[in-house]
């Protein structure tokens, strides 16, 4: 999973089992990280449930933040593609 960028490695996880309880966590992240002006407000104990290499994503999306990256047109449509895939939309190909 390291040879990939964080936010291609998400939506692949997500298109992968968007109900499962680890595209949840880092879905649920990265719709908070959208939300700079209220602190980005996540509870880093859901951290604790992911597998390690899936924590990794979790970071690389708060350094995609860090680069100034949220809400950048390729964060947009990845998010968007998120927003559909977790909602049960007609899925996208990742």
């Amino acid at each position: 999973m390291d040879t990939l960028d964080p936010l291609d490695q998400t939506l692949t996880l997500i298109a992968s089992a968007p109900e499962s309880a680890s595209a949840l966590t880092l879905y649920a992240l990265a719709c908070t990280l959208e939300h700079q002006k209220a602190g980005c407000l996540f509870k880093l104990t859901k951290l604790f449930d992911l597998p390690a290499d899936q924590r990794r994503l979790a970071y690389g999306l708060m350094e995609l933040l860090a680069a100034g990256e949220v809400g950048t047109q390729r964060w947009i449509a990845a998010k968007s593609t998120m927003d559909d895939l977790i909602r049960g939309t007609p899925r996208h190909s990742v």
